[in-house]
């Protein structure tokens, strides 16, 4: 969980384990519509509206979806609104928003991780890493109307 100031970010997630594995290209497949958890399909909830990669996201609550391409290529972040869902298959035709986010290089992490490496009272970074790969997502406040 992280608080943006006033809105609540909650993330809600399995986390798989890399055990060696050849992870993207290897086990979760570039081209394939993925989810990063295990079991129930990962979620994530905002309290109040934000900007999510600076497109404007209502409140509620959402599965998280990820396409990944070899690198360079970006990746596709997707956001469901079929937010109670199993981590298979992809519920088509349910997208909240989609993101087009470039992929980076880390260091190894074993076990898969979504969390928030800065925050303040108007935005936060998300980050999902695993293996030596991540990618990072801003989100904002919505600004008052």
């Amino acid at each position: 969980m992280q608080m943006i100031g006033p809105t609540k970010v909650t993330v809600t997630y399995n986390r798989p384990t890399a055990r060696g594995r050849a992870l993207f290209g290897g086990i979760i497949r570039y081209g394939d519509t993925w989810n990063p958890g295990a079991d129930e399909a990962t979620a994530i909830e905002f309290s109040r509206a934000v900007l999510f990669g600076e497109q404007p996201l209502p409140a509620g609550k959402y599965s998280v979806w990820v396409t990944p391409h070899p690198q360079p290529t970006d990746w596709t972040f997707i956001l469901s609104k079929a937010a109670d869902v199993s981590h298979t298959p992809y519920p088509e035709g349910r997208d909240a928003l989609r993101l087009q986010v470039r992929p980076m290089n880390a260091p190894h992490i074993e076990a898969l991780a979504l969390y928030f490496p800065a925050a303040d009272s108007a935005s936060a970074m998300l980050r999902l890493h695993w293996g030596e790969t991540m990618v990072e997502i801003p989100i904002a406040n919505t600004p008052p109307q």
